[in-house]
């Protein structure tokens, strides 16, 4: 009888220590991205789409990681929201994509808000203000649309608002529209004489220009083109995130780590 009441216990001692096994390994993973489709903010690892081939604000170093603007801005942010992020480095064409089929939850790649993208996602309130610019070959003399029109070859970034602006100025199939999938391939053919001029978002095209200052190219201000805001994006209907980064965003902005993360890649 003794015998049998120790063989029971140990049984029961064994079942007892399985159960809390595996009670632990659940908890251990809830924190892993396969687990960011459900649970709590801080349970959750939200997977961020950007294209790193626009400094500052999405870039890879020289250790190909992904850096610049964005990439502070939403560390900052998830500190602030006790959440976490693990970044992807994804081609421009296919971020939406990524993010309506569930790749990817959150887009935070300098993406300008337009009434026609607000239709299939969902924007945060806006984090940076620009505006397009057109950067010029040293030899050519651009003040307005005008002069514009008269060059034979424009570049601009597919898909970009740069490509929305020069396709209402040029015309959708214009072959005066030169499409590049990056802004560095986009500049490189600035600098080489395959387009006489490019549009794209100003902070970027200030940015090239900075860096090559021996270049000689300048940047147009052209009046015509309107004032845009970059906001990060999540898919259409996902109020939960949307309210988390707003949340977050709006915090970083009253704490003044907003600003110092702009004064670091812009200046005071």
């Amino acid at each position: 009888m003794l015998l049998n009441k120790w063989i029971v216990t140990l049984i029961s001692c064994a079942a007892l220590s399985a159960c809390g096994g595996q009670n632990s390994n659940t908890a251990s993973s809830a924190s892993a991205p396969a687990a960011s489709t459900a649970g709590s903010a801080t349970s959750k690892v939200f997977r961020v789409g950007t294209n790193a081939a626009f400094a500052p604000f999405d870039y890879l170093d020289e250790n190909n990681e992904i850096k610049g603007f964005d990439v502070d801005l939403m560390k900052a942010m998830a500190e602030a929201g006790n959440f976490k992020i693990e970044y992807s480095n994804k081609t421009w064409g296919s971020l939406f994509p990524a993010l309506k089929n569930g790749d990817i939850d959150i887009v935070a790649g300098a993406v300008t808000i337009t009434d026609e993208r607000k239709a299939s996602m969902d924007f945060t309130e806006p984090y940076y203000e620009i505006t397009q610019v057109v950067l010029v070959a040293p030899n050519k003399n651009v003040n307005t649309i005008d002069d514009l029109k008269n060059l034979q070859k424009i570049g601009v970034v597919t898909g970009n608002t740069g490509d929305l602006a020069a396709q209402k100025i040029f015309g959708a199939t214009s072959d005066k529209v030169a499409r590049f999938e990056t802004v560095p391939v986009m500049t490189k053919e600035v600098e080489n004489g395959g387009v006489e001029a490019a549009i794209s978002d100003s902070a970027v095209v200030e940015n090239y220009v900075k860096n090559n200052p021996n270049k000689g190219f300048k940047i147009i201000q052209v009046p015509d083109f309107q004032v845009e805001h970059y906001g990060i994006v999540v898919r259409k209907g996902d109020t939960e995130t949307l309210n988390m980064l707003n949340d977050a965003l709006k915090q970083i902005r009253a704490n003044g780590k907003y600003d110092e993360i702009k004064a670091k890649y812009f200046g005071a």
